[in-house]
């Protein structure tokens, strides 16, 4: 009994220890992170930050009869199912090209890290030089006798966007996935290669299997990514773009200009509340792909 209580008492004060260790970072969320959340919530329960009379779901029901609003999340959901997908894919491809033996290789690789390296405003006065009503694209499209366009305020506004979010984000994700590729066990390759197996078979069965974890948090952070696009978008129209530009950031920030702290709030609350789900599904998702693999 006395061996059995002392190794209670080591346990409990190992525990204290830890908790301990932790108490400076449990602060710091729950300061930092948690408590405003929770001021958000109770914000956008109330009807006024002088009144506070709680109203539960009435600003939620206005806000989904804001025409602002319906357009800001239909754009920033049309952006992101577009983004995401296209990043975890060319990223792969991107990944697998580098792990073969090909030419120019850390030239290449060179050429898609850069973007890391170059401060955001500096990205968009490239795109902006690029397209430009006079910019470089217009002026390229002339030589075969097109029309000027201007792109920031056309309906291929948000290709331009795009192009700027793939640029910005491939490097990076390319890295993840090549480090994804070699953890894969080398054993399981080169019995596929005796057996006979085809490159295809090899990809689809092995590779991507064992890529489950690192498609998951590629897909999670070009989600986080895809939903923070608003910086460079104000960067590259303002504080109200053309309308295939207006996201829910904007939406949010014009918001927090006019002090309408309880649309705000809502806003952001369906906003968690959306990524809490897609981040949910994706993770049930990969545990269903990779279940084998981690068995």
């Amino acid at each position: 009994m006395k061996k059995l209580s002392g190794k209670l008492n080591e346990r409990g004060k190992d525990r204290l220890l830890g908790l301990c260790f932790l108490s400076p970072s449990l602060l710091g969320v729950g300061v930092f992170f948690i408590i405003p959340f929770g001021v958000v919530i109770y914000y956008s329960l109330i009807d006024g930050v002088g009144s506070r009379n709680f109203v539960f779901l009435e600003n939620f029901g206005k806000l989904f009869r804001n025409s602002a609003f319906l357009l800001a999340g239909r754009n920033t959901l049309s952006f992101s199912f577009a983004a995401v997908p296209l990043a975890v894919v060319l990223s792969l491809l991107l990944a697998l090209m580098l792990e073969a033996r090909i030419p120019l290789k850390s030239q290449f690789r060179t050429f898609f890290l850069s973007p890391m390296m170059v401060p955001v405003a500096s990205i968009v006065l490239i795109w902006q030089v690029l397209f430009n009503m006079n910019g470089t694209v217009n002026e390229f499209l002339a030589v075969f006798g097109a029309d000027k366009i201007d792109w920031l305020q056309s309906q291929y506004a948000q290709i331009v966007v795009l192009l700027l979010f793939l640029w910005k984000n491939l490097g990076y994700d390319m890295i993840l996935f090549m480090a994804g590729l070699a953890n894969i066990p080398r054993e399981l390759l080169e019995m596929a290669d005796v057996e006979g197996a085809s490159e295809a078979y090899k990809f689809f069965s092995i590779k991507l299997r064992y890529l489950s974890p690192t498609i998951l948090f590629v897909m999670i952070l070009s989600l986080i990514n895809s939903f923070k696009i608003f910086r460079e978008v104000y960067l590259l129209a303002g504080a109200y773009p053309y309308e295939t530009l207006y996201t829910l950031q904007h939406f949010m920030n014009n918001t927090f200009d006019s002090l309408d702290y309880q649309k705000l709030s809502a806003a952001a609350v369906i906003m968690a509340i959306v990524m809490v789900v897609i981040i949910a599904l994706l993770f049930k998702a990969e545990d269903w792909f990779g279940k084998d693999v981690e068995g």
